[in-house]
């Protein structure tokens, strides 16, 4: 993987100070001995990338790995194929509305997906099993037997599969969550995060398909509903990302980012919490029958307050921490971690070097130059599939828990409630036929 391994307290924890995360821009250097010419890859050396999914977050992920100098653009499919030919017409490509024909071509090796996060996990595992290997936006699963069979798909096909959580990139956010595995503030008691608002519901009036877009398809497995900009726009009165069908809200949005961090610090990266449950009122969320803002909806869905508990004994409260990251507590002082900024109390808890038998975090200085190079090598990345799914069903499981409003008992080994059926039918739900997902893989 990208970048040194050699981590010390010192450095930005003392001072808090904040650190920028490495952009697509940067000039990228890979270690020796991969490229079959020194500098100057050949034809053969570049990954033919292709992009599904090229709205807002999509085009800027694809573009980034098609224009990098081992990338090489081959194709786009997008449910608006105009926005699909757009894109096709600058790079001289081929556009594409059905995704599934991008996947047949052969000089596709590695595609990039940013769809609604209702499409994404049946994007991804087609994609697998067509032997291409795989940069996935976060959250990388709307629910959470989505991203089991997500995860089995990239290690029957061995594909590389990374997940689009970047602060795992960030140096500030890697020191960070070192310290807090190395034990500089001793044991975790507590963890204290942001308060993710959940998803709510949509019944907008109809408008007219706009020309090119194929609205069924983008419906995919949810029920076919009146298209409407406001659904169909990411984040605008209010958007996809706050309706239950196709989003898990804030809580998956933001959270999946915030709660990553979380699971990284805690060294839970192929686990989870044990524990889930609400204080305070049932969630009622509303219904948005016209355009407005996210703000009703946010208000109403931030409760009741939810809580987590891991085998550790540490008590995760989603509150009033850092919207991307969370302040842990432990009995020696406190480490608060955010996008690109972590820092201690007291600042002397990162003067020290860390200890030699301490576990060592993977490295990366760039999150997709991580998955090209890994793309290389066939190493895992550092977001690998099994990190992206065990972080954003941290983000379900508190989705879960505000719809069903009682303390459940989480098995992150079998991935199931032990003892409750109405649990159990949340992990996974009904797809409209084509667009069931296959099991197994």
């Amino acid at each position: 993987m990208s970048g040194s391994s050699r981590v010390t307290r010192r450095q930005v924890l003392a001072s808090g100070v904040k650190l920028a995360a490495a952009g697509f821009g940067v000039p990228l250097v890979l270690r020796s001995g991969v490229l079959a010419a020194p500098g100057r890859p050949g034809p053969n050396d570049r990954i033919g990338v292709a992009g599904i999914g090229i709205g807002r977050q999509g085009s800027g992920v694809f573009l980034g790995a098609a224009n990098h100098k081992l990338g090489r653009p081959v194709a786009v499919a997008d449910a608006l194929l105009p926005r699909a030919q757009a894109m096709a017409a600058k790079l001289k490509i081929e556009p594409y509305q059905d995704y599934r024909r991008l996947l047949d071509r052969k000089d596709v090796d590695a595609i990039t997906t940013a769809t609604p996060d209702h499409w994404r996990s049946l994007v991804c595992i087609h994609a697998c099993q067509a032997g291409k290997d795989v940069y996935a936006e976060k959250p990388m699963s709307h629910l959470v037997r989505e991203g089991r069979l997500m995860v089995e798909a990239a290690r029957k096909y061995g594909r590389v599969f990374q997940a689009g959580s970047q602060q795992r990139s960030q140096f500030a956010n890697r020191v960070g969550c070192q310290l807090v595995r190395d034990g500089a503030i001793g044991k975790i008691k507590r963890v204290i995060a942001h308060n993710y608002a959940s998803p709510w519901e949509c019944k907008l009036p109809g408008q007219p398909v706009p020309e090119g877009l194929d609205w069924d398809l983008w419906c995919g497995p949810t029920e076919v509903v009146p298209y409407h900009i406001d659904l169909f726009t990411p984040r605008a009165k209010p958007g996809w990302i706050s309706y239950r069908p196709y989003s898990g809200g804030e809580m998956t949005g933001w959270g999946a980012h915030g709660l990553d961090q979380v699971q990284w610090a805690l060294g839970m990266d192929q686990s989870g919490p044990i524990e889930v449950w609400t204080e305070g009122a049932p969630c009622q969320p509303p219904v948005y029958s016209a355009p407005e803002s996210r703000a009703r909806g946010d208000r109403v869905c931030s409760q009741p307050m939810v809580l987590f508990r891991y085998a550790s004994g540490a008590v995760l409260k989603l509150i009033d921490g850092p919207q991307g990251g969370a302040t842990f507590i432990g009995d020696k002082g406190r480490i608060s971690i955010d996008r690109g900024h972590s820092a201690a109390d007291p600042p002397e808890l990162a003067q020290a070097p860390l200890a030699a038998s301490a576990a060592r975090l993977a490295v990366s200085d760039n999150h997709l130059q991580n998955w090209i190079d890994c793309i290389k090598s066939r190493e895992r990345p550092v977001a690998d599939v099994e990190i992206g799914h065990r972080s954003a069903t941290v983000c379900h499981l508190g989705n879960i828990a505000r719809q069903i409003g009682r303390r459940l008992r989480w098995d992150p080994l079998r991935e199931a409630f032990p003892d409750d059926p109405e649990a159990n039918k949340m992990v996974d739900r009904p797809r409209r036929a084509p667009y069931e997902l296959p099991d197994p893989v």
